[in-house]
């Protein structure tokens, strides 16, 4: 339900910002972001892990994150190079499942640590953007949280390719379950 609720919570953060209320969007942005660590908090901790959940949640966070990204650059707050190159991220994920799937090669679908970095680093570039700028050191924060989530998304879109197809090369078998002859 907590995942539901924040692909529904989407659309809203989207309209907010089309209609110029970039703190009514901050807000909502920000409640999606803590009812994705509480939805992921309850699943662990309460043990009510679910295949849709497992399905879902991700897609939740991508829709999220793809609409920000996109929003934002229509909008002119962050630059359209980072927003192509943050989906670009997403859709080459999502291609290299798909051949996984079209050639039956079973994939645990599981975050890197450099994904998980990416994914921080990709909230707060747009929680940054949304704030108010009231310090004077906030546009080289930004520029810099820019510079640092475009690096770590490319990192992290070439170790999942890298990953992808060193699997792909072994036949499913993940390099550490190679059979020794």
């Amino acid at each position: 339900m907590i995942t539901v609720l924040r692909i529904l919570l989407t659309p809203l953060f989207v309209i907010l910002l089309l209609k110029e209320m970039p703190a009514a969007a901050l807000l909502v942005f920000t409640a999606a972001g803590i009812s994705d660590g509480l939805d992921g908090f309850i699943a662990r901790y309460a043990n009510q892990r679910t295949a849709l959940g497992a399905y879902l949640d991700p897609l939740a966070d991508k829709f999220l994150l793809t609409s920000a990204y996109v929003s934002l650059a229509v909008l002119k707050i962050i630059p359209s190079w980072l927003s192509v190159i943050v989906i670009s991220r997403d859709v080459l994920i999502l291609i290299g499942i798909a051949i996984f799937s079209i050639n039956e090669v079973p994939v645990n679908i599981k975050p890197s640590i450099a994904s998980k970095f990416t994914t921080v680093f990709q909230l707060a570039t747009v929680f940054l953007s949304l704030l108010n700028p009231s310090l004077p050191l906030e546009p080289y924060v930004r520029l810099s949280l820019i510079w640092i989530t475009a690096g770590l998304t490319i990192a992290s879109g070439l170790h999942y390719i890298f990953l992808g197809l060193t699997l792909l090369q072994n036949g499913g078998r993940s390099s550490r379950h190679k059979n020794r002859t």
